[in-house]
């Protein structure tokens, strides 16, 4: 079992993962925080990290016979991400740096899939699921148990080599590897950066996160109206936020991708939001086809543009693009299309 576990580390690496850890099913010492996070409401709309009961933190009631758990991750962060220039201009629109090329569901599922090959290669049929942010799964506790990292005050995986721009995956396995030291401590000291930069105020202490608040569920997970105090905090993030991720110190050993596939596509990089604005549903569907983006819908894109354009300088470019989709046939494009109006007639 030694000898297949070192094999699984080079043949992770192989194929592009730049971690793999292994940790048993015992996730018994996340659950009630887990359970306590829900019973605050803090998950929102995101009824699916409810519906599924005790089996996100219980891997034997997801999958049977699951005995132990390779979690691995993958870097994602591009080379010219251009995060301070773009969030430092109101005129372009903030694009997580995650989703600036083509969705890493399939690629990483994909790479799993052929890591289990392997070992099926070398010990023959044996039972596995292959996960990626694709079912109800604890990845975050999961990755910190199998020794990739600490959950943050932010509620983010860091590694203390490679910071936490980076994916995670997980095969639930019924084969009884070896397991790896889990990281037991945070780092973060007494840094409360991504506490003071959040922008919403959405962790609302170390290692506590109000969902609700944070611009990544309000401008991906949301799909009704954003709250209106909320709204002038956006800025300029049409789809979520980095915020957290830029401030933190760690982030200075991140390492950048060499995955082709995550590299940023030119027109999501530094995306000027009056032209963004006038893509029809087919254009945004064409422009965002294989992206990550493409799941919150044409609807809710103009619903955060239109934010964004009121949170911009009271132009009469700005003003007239907002305009051009005041009788759009959706109440919710419209509704945010009258707020931003209104904020820069009063600016």
């Amino acid at each position: 079992m030694h000898t297949l576990a070192q094999k699984i580390r080079d043949w992770s690496q192989e194929l592009g993962f730049q971690q793999v850890g292994i940790t048993d099913t015992d996730l018994s010492g996340y659950e009630q925080r887990f359970l306590d996070w829900l019973a605050l409401g803090f998950h929102g709309e995101m009824a699916y990290m409810s519906k599924h009961g005790t089996k996100r933190t219980r891997p034997a009631e997801l999958i049977p016979g699951t005995l132990r758990i390779i979690s691995v991750r993958m870097d994602y962060l591009p080379g010219d991400s251009a995060m301070i220039k773009v969030l430092n201009n109101p005129e372009q629109g903030y694009i997580s740096r995650y989703a600036l090329g083509r969705d890493y569901h399939r690629l990483m599922r994909k790479r799993l899939d052929q890591l289990a090959k392997k070992i099926a290669d070398e010990i023959g049929e044996f039972g596995y699921r292959a996960f990626t942010d694709s079912a109800p799964v604890l990845e975050k506790s999961i990755a910190e148990k199998a020794g990739l990292g600490w959950i943050g005050k932010h509620t983010n995986v860091i590694n203390a080599k490679a910071g936490s721009w980076f994916f995670l995956g997980e095969i639930y396995t019924d084969i009884p590897l070896p397991v790896d030291e889990p990281v037991t401590k945070s780092h973060c000291g007494s840094c409360t950066a991504c506490i003071d930069v959040c922008p919403t105020q959405a962790i609302i202490g170390p290692y506590q996160l109000d969902a609700r608040r944070c611009i990544s569920y309000l401008t991906i997970e949301l799909r009704g109206s954003i709250p209106i105090e909320f709204r002038s905090m956006i800025g300029n993030r049409i789809y979520g936020c980095d915020d957290c991720q830029i401030c933190c110190p760690w982030n200075k050993f991140a390492k950048y991708t060499d995955e082709k596939d995550f590299h940023p596509r030119a027109h999501l990089l530094a995306p000027q939001l009056i032209e963004l604005f006038a893509w029809s549903e087919a254009e945004f569907l064409s422009n965002t086809e294989g992206s990550a983006i493409r799941r919150i819908g044409h609807e809710c894109w103009l619903r955060n543009i239109a934010v964004a354009l009121g949170n911009a300088p009271a132009s009469a470019e700005n003003m007239a693009a907002l305009q051009s989709r005041l009788h759009h046939p959706s109440a919710l494009v419209r509704e945010h299309v009258e707020w931003a109006i209104e904020k820069l007639t009063n600016t």
